[in-house]
């Protein structure tokens, strides 16, 4: 069986927001200098799914995919690190400023090329949007079924069977491969690689592909083929006033207190 994790390069979620800086111009974000971008928690997650069952069946291969610049390849190779047989990294210039569907169309496009991919494993979201679209795209696009938000995976006899997180509880789906699934951190803590490991990965050759090599019209993807605009991001002003009571008894302070509340419409 051959397996697809897809690998996001995020800004360190440990970063201070103060080191965070928005050019409102071009609506993105300026990296913080000194702090490296790093792998999405929630893609290592779907990265530890995919290798568990890797180690409880034979004849698995993991392709960890990422859509990114040069950078990305970084990600790749924790995942690499992780336990993952190869890495592709699907770079080009018509691919940035992209949303969540133009993503979603490189990706699937991508894993039809591979050609024998029996299931394809993203986080639950990615760490910075936190929107969750990409797989359920990528899905769609292949026409292929999926299951969202899944604490466990399992695959035999040529089915998937996954156990979803619920609001109320949990629910088990299973489906026909190929099949794509999003994995939540339910699942649990991705493992951490070896020295050995790491130093093997950093040996190995990440595979690029560019919207040429998959015979992807540039007007189609990054930003040309985006359904959505993003019309400003800017980080958000805190403040706020403060207002005592006056008041010889907190029954007082408490009449006051609903006396400004219902000047204010908010009783």
């Amino acid at each position: 069986m051959h397996f697809v994790v897809c690998a996001k390069q995020i800004p360190d979620p440990e970063t201070p927001p103060s080191a965070f800086r928005i050019d409102e111009s071009t609506n993105s974000v300026v990296p913080a200098p000194g702090i490296a971008p790093v792998l999405s928690q929630f893609d290592a997650i779907a990265a530890e799914a995919a290798l568990r069952i890797k180690e409880a069946a034979e004849e698995v291969k993991i392709t960890v995919v990422s859509m990114g610049q040069e950078s990305a390849q970084a990600a790749i190779k924790q995942v690499l690190a992780m336990g993952a047989d190869e890495g592709l990294l699907l770079d080009d210039a018509a691919f940035l400023g992209g949303d969540s569907y133009t993503t979603a169309r490189v990706l699937s496009t991508a894993v039809e090329k591979l050609g024998d991919v029996a299931a394809v494993f993203c986080g639950r979201p990615a760490g910075v949007w936190d929107m969750g679209r990409v797989g359920l795209g990528i899905a769609a696009l292949l026409g292929w079924p999926a299951a969202i938000i899944a604490k466990d995976v399992q695959v035999t006899d040529g089915r998937l069977s996954a156990t979803r997180v619920m609001a109320d509880g949990f629910e088990t789906v299973e489906m026909s491969l190929p099949a794509v699934v999003t994995v939540s951190n339910e699942l649990g803590d991705p493992r951490y690689p070896k020295l050995q490991q790491i130093m093997r990965a950093a040996r190995k050759t990440v595979t690029s592909w560019g919207a040429a090599d998959l015979d992807l019209d540039p007007a189609t993807v990054g930003e040309s083929g985006s359904r959505l605009k993003l019309e400003r991001l800017f980080i958000p002003e805190a403040g706020g006033e403060v207002e005592l009571i006056d008041g010889e008894s907190a029954q007082e302070q408490a009449a006051g207190l609903v006396a400004k509340l219902r000047e204010a419409k908010i009783l």
